[in-house]
């Protein structure tokens, strides 16, 4: 087996190489800056512009937690909170600090200050060089690994570095192909030995992404008392949703929940432990996090990577006790779905919605309940993100008619309980404006009224798979899948328009008169989609087939009598006079 080099030192400080990719806002080209730079003009930077919106998401909870961190111990003029206890240099918490709960004003007006000044302060750049040990790839302590004798310590004897055993290869932690030893990727973006090649920046970028988005297929775990499954990265098992803004600057910020009760507790990343063993350790508990710059950095692996005399590296990886995802809404990043089989201590548990194969064709404004609690019956219905919007537009912090941008970036699993390996990327957004999304009004309350046009859409949207199967039985065709594809292809069609129509509503707005427009929208998509359904027919879809019909009856089923029942259907949902 390849050895690292000893004898040659190497130094990769991520708080000042160039690693990170984003798009500048003037030029909109893409530009690699470092972490330090990253945060000094993140107002001149659009977005982060990664291989992945999934790797984009890992990165930018990296961020967060470095924000929540620093904001969590000094204000927006960089100084120190009164319940705290730090180090003037590295802003890192005394030994001796009591645990005081902060004080949520003074956390709000943190976040006001950077948000109306439209720029991070210095003091998030004064962390990063204070610690910058902390980030430094190739370091006595190696950025999101561990040395030899650490790893060699966690995992049984006969799994420790120097027998060669419990490696990942580059193609796998690179999840554009996530490539095993046994299945190659015959639709990878790099085939052969490529498929290994990868600058540093670059496997950086992948690591960081690999301990969210971990599959299940490594046979090594760490060693510990009880027994434990490895369990996939904890980002893969969410249904995310984060907020986006005008510049990366405000897409941090409008996700810095700085003043979420739920999160009070002391700011602590995994590089802020004194060991690896103290990490360790607090994960074997397999107890929820209370803080989410512990969350965002969370382990799903222990990394150790050996450098061979090419300079290729050699990742050895093993599994780390987790914890279980029911009820742990210090994760604001979520959709949430009601367990209606389980409950403790007679409350409701509720897990992550986590979007699979089958749900892939279900765009966001399908699921609007899933975004916000229309009903106001429970605040755990919507995902902590939303709260905190929410907070800040009652508060005034954000102008109550701006338009909230939600985007939903998941990296969707094969469904294969002991691989878990991805298929795909799934991006979708919605826009709608926050004065709407969170309107107070008990006559005319936006968020049922959307919802009451979500359901009749998608009712609308059941007639049509109905015609679309009669088509099918006319045809002599499987109806479930040609109803299915003819399905997909329709809401292909309503997505952007119920999405326009949607960012398009605003609190001046008569909403019925709203209602209307967009069900004439719906009425003339069905008619169109109908239309080019019906465009190459033949002979057999008009003469038909005679069909079982009502109270043991025989009836004629052709293209016609098809159209008639849907459009009678659609006109009655609609509540619209044919003619």
């Amino acid at each position: 087996m390849k050895r690292r080099l000893t004898t040659v030192t190497k130094s990769f400080n991520l708080t000042t190489e160039p690693w990170i990719k984003v798009v500048e806002a003037k030029s909109n080209q893409t530009k690699t800056v470092s972490m330090i730079d990253l945060f000094e003009n993140a107002h001149l930077y659009s977005r982060l512009a990664g291989e992945m919106r999934s790797q984009d998401l890992s990165l930018m909870r990296l961020l967060l937690a470095v924000l929540h961190t620093v904001y969590s111990r000094v204000n927006a003029i960089d100084q120190q909170y009164s319940w705290v206890n730090i180090d003037s240099k590295s802003l890192i918490l005394n030994d001796s600090t009591e645990q005081v709960t902060p004080d949520i004003d003074d956390l709000l007006d943190t976040w006001q200050g950077i948000y109306d000044h439209g720029s991070f302060t210095k003091s998030v750049s004064q962390y990063l060089k204070a610690n910058a040990s902390y980030f430094d790839f190739f370091g006595s302590r190696p950025f999101y690994q561990v040395t030899e004798t650490e790893y060699d310590s966690f995992v049984p004897k006969k799994k420790r570095v120097a027998t060669g055993t419990g490696t990942v290869a580059i193609k796998q932690i690179n999840r554009q192909i996530s490539e095993s030893a046994n299945t190659p990727d015959i639709f990878a973006p790099k085939s052969g030995m490529a498929k290994n090649n990868v600058d540093l920046p670059e496997l950086v970028r992948w690591l960081i992404m690999y301990q969210s988005f971990t599959g299940v297929t490594d046979k090594t775990k760490i060693e510990t008392d009880e027994k434990f499954s490895t369990s996939a990265g904890w980002v893969y098992r969410l249904n995310p949703v984060f907020a986006k803004g005008s510049s990366l600057f405000e897409t941090l910020m409008l996700n810095l929940n700085l003043a979420d009760d739920r999160n009070l507790a002391p700011q602590k990343p995994v590089w802020e432990y004194e060991t690896i063993s103290q990490y360790i350790e607090e994960r074997k508990k397999q107890l929820p996090p209370t803080n989410l710059a512990f969350l965002y950095t969370l382990w799903a692996r222990l990394i150790h990577i050996e450098w061979g005399e090419n300079n290729d590296p050699i990742i050895f990886s093993a599994g780390l006790p987790t914890f279980d995802s029911e009820n742990v809404f210090l994760e604001p990043m979520t959709v949430w779905r009601k367990d209606s089989k389980a409950s403790k201590g007679g409350a409701d548990v509720f897990k992550p919605a986590v979007k699979g194969i089958r749900s892939l064709g279900i765009a966001m404004w399908r699921n609007f309940g899933q975004y916000i609690n229309v009903d106001k019956a429970d605040d755990n219905n919507q995902p902590g993100i939303v709260s905190w919007l929410q907070l800040l537009k009652n508060d005034n912090l954000i102008d109550r008619q701006k338009q909230l941008h939600l985007e939903s970036v998941a990296l969707i699993s094969d469904g294969n309980a002991t691989s878990q390996s991805p298929v795909m990327e799934s991006c979708d957004d919605m826009k709608i404006n926050a004065d709407i999304l969170f309107d107070s009004d008990e006559v005319d309350y936006w968020p049922e009224r959307i919802e009451e046009e979500v359901d009749v859409t998608q009712k609308v949207g059941k007639n049509f798979w109905s015609f679309a199967a009669n088509i099918a039985t006319i045809r002599n065709l499987d109806s479930r899948d040609f109803a299915g594809k003819v399905s997909y292809m329709f809401y292909d069609q309503l997505n952007e328009p119920f999405k326009l129509w949607l960012a398009s509503l605003s609190k001046q707005d008569d909403p019925d008169e709203k209602i209307d427009e967009w069900r004439n929208i719906l009425k003339r998509i069905v008619i169109n989609s109908t239309q080019q359904l019906l465009m190459s027919s033949s002979p057999r879809d008009v003469s038909g087939i005679i069909v079982d019909g009502k109270n043991d009856t025989r009836e004629l089923l052709n293209i016609f009598t098809a159209k008639n029942q849907l459009m009678t259907k659609v006109y009655k949902d609609l509540h619209l006079q044919k003619g």
